[in-house]
């Protein structure tokens, strides 16, 4: 039987060495992705928070709070999606913390006048909801302004010069047929 155990052991010795040679890298790289989880989540943080400085800086007096720029943002974003009971919900609670409601009025009023928005946008984009509910936080007037165009550097150019078309000729009036009583006249 020891000989049977013999010629095993180093067939077993080398799937457990191919199991721990594999899972290595597997680990460094699990390190490595939570690295990368981390700086991610850190960046967002820090985002956050200057968004609700920059919030505060921009509208001044409570609605610049950052309580009610979370709640309020979330409330136009809720009107949006049209989920009405909990926007309501949320409502409650932004003028129980002494937020100015017409800001909520004025930000929603500014999301909806810029148009549809693009659902597959990516949350951080400038076509997203979140974006425009921000920008529309920060200044609700500015921010429903169209983009003013862009100045034309050079003139216009001339259209090209063609030679008029003639028009096209009338073809004489041809009489109208009658219809062929002929087989009628005999039944009367």
């Amino acid at each position: 039987m020891t000989f049977k155990l013999h010629r095993t052991t180093p067939f077993v010795a080398a799937i457990a060495l191919t199991i721990v040679a594999g899972a290595a890298p597997v680990v460094a790289q699990d390190a490595k992705n939570a690295e990368k989880a981390a700086a991610d989540a850190a960046r967002e943080a820090q985002r956050k928070i200057d968004q609700f400085e920059e919030a505060a800086k921009a509208v001044g007096g409570p609605g610049g709070n950052p309580e009610c720029v979370w709640i309020g943002r979330r409330v136009v974003g809720l009107l949006w999606r049209d989920d009405l009971a909990t926007a309501f919900r949320h409502l409650d609670l932004y003028d129980r913390f002494g937020c100015p409601s017409g800001h909520v009025q004025a930000a929603f009023r500014c999301v909806i006048r810029q148009g549809s928005i693009d659902p597959k946008a990516e949350p951080d984009a400038p076509t997203s909801l979140n974006s425009r509910v921000h920008a529309c936080w920060l200044d609700p007037q500015g921010a429903a302004k169209p983009p003013a165009p862009p100045a034309a550097a050079t003139p216009p150019a001339a259209p090209p010069t063609t030679p008029p078309a003639t028009p096209p000729t009338e073809k004489p009036a041809q009489p109208e047929k009658q219809p062929d009583n002929a087989g009628t006249e005999g039944k009367q």
